[in-house]
């Protein structure tokens, strides 16, 4: 009886170390799921909508035309300084 007895409680422990190692596994693989949803959640939090991304854009493209129309103004004013300094030089001789 005795025996029997031991079979059976080192049987059921052997069945709970199984169920807990079993546990202990789909715990593993639900923390990484979750960590992977987090990760892909913080991700797309991070990344801007796509409406935002044109005014964006839009704006870039903005500034790139004013900085042209600088840049060519600039140039111009250059010209019309050469010119005004030739004019003076020719009245002056």
């Amino acid at each position: 009886m005795t025996s029997s007895c031991s079979f059976r409680i080192t049987r059921t422990a052997e069945d709970l170390a199984q169920t807990i190692t079993a546990l202990s596994q789909r715990l593993v693989k639900l923390e990484q799921r979750q960590e992977f949803m987090e990760m892909q959640l913080n991700k797309q939090n991070q990344q801007p909508p796509e409406e935002e991304m044109a005014i964006l854009d839009g704006v870039e493209q903005l500034m790139k035309e004013c900085q042209e129309l600088l840049e060519s103004s600039e140039h111009s004013n250059d010209i019309d300084q050469s010119w005004n300094v030739e004019e003076e030089t020719s009245i002056a001789a």
